[in-house]
C-alpha cells in the first residue's frame, strides 16, 4: 500500500479513545533498553499505517498492535473486539505472536509468526511492516550510536536479529511492491551493512 490521494482520512472518536486506551493499557513500559515511554512507539507505527495508505480502523490497528502480546492475551483479544469491532481485533491478532506468559522462545515465535504472515491479509501486513519499519529504524539510529554493543539488548543476539529482519523483508517483497515495502528494505540494508562494517560513529569514539 502507498499513501492514498484524494479523500483525507477523518479520525474520530474511536481513534482518541483508541490512544487512551493503548495509554493506559501500557502505561509504564518503556522502549527496550530506553526510558522512552512505549507509546512512543505505538504512535510511529500509527503515523507509519496512516502515512502509507492506513485508514481509521487500521490505525486504531496500529495503536493496539501490542496490547494484546503485553497487556493481557487472549482475555484483552476480545476486549479489543468489544471496544473497536472485528475489523480491528483481527489486524491485532495478526499482529500477536505470543499470548502467553512467559513467551516462547525467541526462534520459535518469530518462525510462527513468518509463516502467519504468509497468509495475512493486506491490512494486517500493512501494520505488520509499519511496526517492523519502526522497530528498524530505531535499531538503527541506536546502532549509530553504540555499535554493536546494541545486539546484547535482543533476545536473537547479532544474527539471529539480522536474520529475522532479511526474512521480513523477503516475506513482504512477495506482495505487491509499495512505498513501505521499498522503505522497509532501504533501513534493513543500511543496518545490514553497519553490522557487516562493525563500524559505527559511535564505536569510532571508543565508546
Amino acid at each position: 500500500m502507498g499513501g492514498k490521494q484524494g479523500k483525507a482520512i477523518k479520525l474520530g472518536p474511536r481513534f482518541e479513545r483508541a490512544f487512551l486506551f493503548a495509554a493506559e493499557k501500557h502505561a509504564g513500559q518503556v522502549r527496550k533498553a530506553s526510558t522512552t515511554p512505549y507509546i512512543a512507539h505505538l504512535m510511529g507505527v500509527a503515523s507509519l499505517a496512516l502515512e502509507y495508505g492506513g485508514d481509521e480502523d487500521i490505525a486504531i490497528a496500529a495503536l493496539l498492535h501490542d496490547v494484546v502480546e503485553d497487556c493481557g492475551g487472549a482475555e484483552m483479544l476480545k476486549e479489543v473486539k468489544r471496544r473497536f469491532g472485528s475489523r480491528v481485533a483481527k489486524i491485532v491478532e495478526g499482529c500477536t505472536d505470543s499470548y502467553v506468559v512467559p513467551k516462547l522462545p525467541w526462534r520459535e515465535r518469530k518462525d510462527t509468526y513468518l509463516r502467519h504472515l504468509k497468509s495475512a491479509d493486506a491490512e494486517t501486513r500493512l501494520v505488520s511492516a509499519a511496526d517492523k519499519l519502526n522497530n528498524v529504524r530505531s535499531i538503527l539510529s541506536d546502532y549509530r550510536e553504540v555499535g554493536e554493543l546494541i545486539w546484547e539488548r535482543f533476545n536473537g543476539g547479532r544474527e539471529g536479529t539480522l536474520w529475522y529482519y532479511r526474512a521480513l523483508l523477503e516475506e513482504f517483497q512477495r506482495g505487491a511492491p509499495s512505498r513501505l515495502i521499498r522503505e522497509f528494505e532501504l533501513v534493513v540494508r543500511e543496518l545490514e551493512a553497519k553490522a557487516r562494517n562493525g563500524t559505527s560513529g559511535a564505536s569510532s569514539r571508543g565508546k
